[in-house]
C-alpha cells in the first residue's frame, strides 16, 4: 500500500516540477511585460505636456491597459501553479510522516530485542557458547552488523525527520508566496481599473471635443488631398522626363552602336586580311607535311614487306652469310621509314596546331576589335534600378516610432463615423525626431504645404519614397542622398502630437510601405 502511495506521489512530484517551470517561465513574461509598462509610461510623462487628444496618446493607454491585463491573468495563473504546489506539498509530508511512522514502529522493535538482550555478559555468553571458533568469529560479525544496523535506522529517522522540517519550510514559504501574490494582485487590480477609467475619460473627452477634432481632421485631410494631386504631378512629370531622357539615349546608344559596328567590322576586316597570307602559307606547310607524310607510310610499308620476303628467303636457303647481311640492311631500311614516318607525322601534327591556334588568334582578336570600338564609341549599359530588390529590407523611415494610422481606408480608431485614406502611414514619434532616407536616391522635390509643414520627395529608378509634414528640411532638389540621410525633423500635426506620414510609390501608384521596411 505505502510502495502505491510513493508511486502517486511520485508522479504528482514530477507535475509540482513542471508547475515550478511553468511558474518561473509566468514570472519572466511578467517582468518582461512590466519593462514594457515602464517604458510606456516613460513615453507618455515626456508627451504630457503635448495635447492628450492624440490618437497616439490613446494607442499608448489602450497598449499599457492591454499589458496590465496579461500581467493580472498571468498572475492568476501563477496563483493556481502556488496553490497546486501547498497541495502537492501538504501530500508528500502526510506520505514522509507514514515513512517516518514505519521507520520509528520498526526501530522500537529493534530497541525492545536489544533491550532483552543487553549486557556484556550476555554478549559474551553469546560467543563463548559457540562449538568452534570459526562459528565464534561469525557471531562477533553478526553482534557487529548488528549494532551496525541499529545505527543505520537511527540515520534514516534522524533524516526522515528533517526532510519533513524542510518540506514544511517549502510549503510554508508557498503559503507566503501566495498571500504576497494576492495582495500584488490586489494593487494591479486596482492600477487596471484606474487606468481602465483613465482610458474611458480620454475617450470622452475625443467625443466632448468631437466637432473640432472632426473639423480639423478634414481640413487636414483635404491638405493631405491637394498634397496628393501635387506629388502625382511631380511624379507624372518625372516619369515623362525620364522616358524622354530614355528615349533620347536609347537613339543614341542606337546610333553608337552603328558606328562601332562599322568600326569593328574594319578592324576585323584588317585582322582577316593580315592572317589569310599566314593562314595559307600554314596551310601549304600542312599539305607538304601531309604529302610527305604519306609518302613516308608508303615507303614504310615497302620498306617491311621487303624485309617480310626477305625474311621468308633465308628461312628457305638456310641463311648465308650474305644473305643475313641483307636481312640486316632490310630491318635498317625498314627501321629509318618508320623514323622518318613518324618525323613527318610530327610535323602534320604541327602544322593542323598552327593553323588552329592561327585561327582562334585572329577570333580573339576580333573580339577584342569589337569590344574596343563599343568602347571607344561609349556603348554601355543602362544600370538596373535595385529598389524592387529590397523590398521587406529597407531601413525604418525614424530611429524609434509607433504606427497610429495604417495604409488604405481604415475606420477612425475613435469616430467611427470617419474613415480616413492614407497613402502611406503615420508613425508617432518623440519632439525633435530626424526623418532619413531608407534607400539611396535623389531628392526629386521639396514642397511647402499650405499648413507650414514641408514634404521631400527622393526618387529612387522607378520609385519614390515621401517625407510629409516635416517641421524642418536638411536637403535641396537634386541632391543625392544615401541610406540613412538625414531628410528633415518630424514637425507637429494638428493633435499635438509629432507625426511622420511616409509613404511609398511605384510610379503613380501608392503602395504599402509595410511591405518594403523592416521594423
Amino acid at each position: 500500500m505505502i510502495k502505491k502511495f510513493s508511486f502517486l506521489i511520485g508522479i504528482l512530484l514530477f507535475g509540482l516540477h513542471n508547475g515550478q517551470q511553468n511558474k518561473e517561465q509566468l514570472q519572466k513574461q511578467n517582468a518582461e511585460l512590466k519593462k514594457q509598462i515602464t517604458q510606456i509610461n516613460s513615453d507618455l510623462a515626456k508627451t504630457r505636456n503635448e495635447s492628450k487628444l492624440s490618437i497616439a496618446y490613446l494607442n499608448n493607454i489602450n497598449k499599457k491597459l492591454t499589458l496590465r491585463e496579461k500581467v493580472y491573468n498571468n498572475t492568476q495563473k501563477e496563483k493556481r501553479f502556488i496553490e497546486d504546489d501547498i497541495y502537492l506539498r501538504q501530500l508528500e509530508i502526510n506520505r514522509q510522516n507514514k515513512e517516518l511512522a514505519v521507520l520509528r514502529k520498526n526501530y522500537a522493535e529493534v530497541l525492545v530485542n536489544a533491550y532483552k538482550n543487553k549486557g556484556v555478559q550476555n554478549k559474551v555468553t553469546f560467543i563463548l557458547s559457540a562449538k568452534n571458533l570459526g562459528e565464534a568469529i561469525r557471531r562477533v560479525q553478526y553482534l557487529k552488523e548488528y549494532s551496525d544496523y541499529q545505527d543505520k535506522k537511527a540515520a534514516e529517522i534522524t533524516d526522515a525527520a528533517n526532510q519533513i522540517k524542510k518540506t514544511i519550510a517549502q510549503r510554508q514559504k508557498s503559503v507566503a508566496d501566495k498571500q504576497q501574490l494576492l495582495i500584488d494582485q490586489q494593487k494591479d487590480l486596482a492600477t487596471i481599473n484606474v487606468e481602465r477609467a483613465q482610458k474611458e475619460q480620454l475617450v470622452e473627452d475625443f467625443k466632448k471635443n468631437e466637432s473640432k477634432l472632426t473639423a480639423e481632421l478634414k481640413q487636414k485631410q483635404v491638405q493631405s488631398k491637394a498634397l496628393e494631386g501635387q506629388i502625382r504631378s511631380i511624379i507624372a512629370e518625372e516619369i515623362r522626363i525620364a522616358k524622354a531622357e530614355e528615349e533620347a539615349r536609347r537613339k543614341a546608344e542606337a546610333e553608337k552602336i552603328r558606328l562601332a559596328k562599322i568600326a569593328a567590322e574594319r578592324e576585323k576586316a584588317r585582322i582577316e586580311a593580315e592572317n589569310r597570307a599566314r593562314a595559307e602559307a600554314l596551310e601549304r606547310e600542312r599539305k607538304l607535311a601531309e604529302a610527305e607524310a604519306k609518302r613516308a607510310e608508303e615507303l614504310a610499308a615497302k620498306r617491311a614487306e621487303e624485309e617480310r620476303k626477305r625474311t621468308e628467303e633465308a628461312a628457305r636457303a638456310e641463311a648465308n652469310a650474305r644473305d643475313e647481311a641483307r636481312k640486316i640492311a632490310a630491318a635498317k631500311a625498314s627501321s629509318e621509314a618508320n623514323a622518318r614516318a613518324k618525323e613527318a607525322a610530327s610535323k602534320l601534327a604541327a602544322a593542323k596546331a598552327a593553323e588552329a591556334a592561327l585561327e582562334k588568334r585572329k577570333d580573339d582578336e576580333k573580339k577584342a576589335a569589337e569590344t574596343k570600338a563599343m568602347t571607344n564609341f561609349g556603348v554601355s549599359t543602362a544600370a538596373g534600378n535595385n529598389f524592387a530588390e529590397n523590398r521587406g529590407k529597407l531601413g525604418f523611415p525614424v530611429d524609434k516610432g509607433q504606427i497610429t494610422h495604417r495604409f488604405g481606408r481604415q475606420p477612425h480608431p475613435v469616430f467611427k463615423n470617419i474613415t480616413e485614406e492614407n497613402n502611406g502611414i503615420k508613425i508617432s514619434v518623440p519632439s525633435g525626431t530626424r526623418a532619413k532616407s531608407v534607400f539611396p536616391g535623389s531628392v526629386s522635390s521639396v514642397l511647402a504645404n499650405s499648413d507650414g509643414t514641408k514634404t521631400v520627395m527622393l526618387k529612387h529608378g522607378n520609385y519614390f519614397t515621401i517625407y510629409s509634414n516635416l517641421g524642418s528640411v536638411n536637403v535641396s532638389k537634386g541632391q543625392q542622398v544615401s541610406a540613412g540621410t538625414i531628410v528633415g525633423t518630424v514637425g507637429q500635426d494638428f493633435d499635438g502630437s509629432y507625426t511622420l506620414d511616409f509613404q511609398v510609390w511605384n510610379g503613380t501608384t501608392p503602395v504599402d510601405p509595410l511591405g518594403w521596411v523592416s521594423y
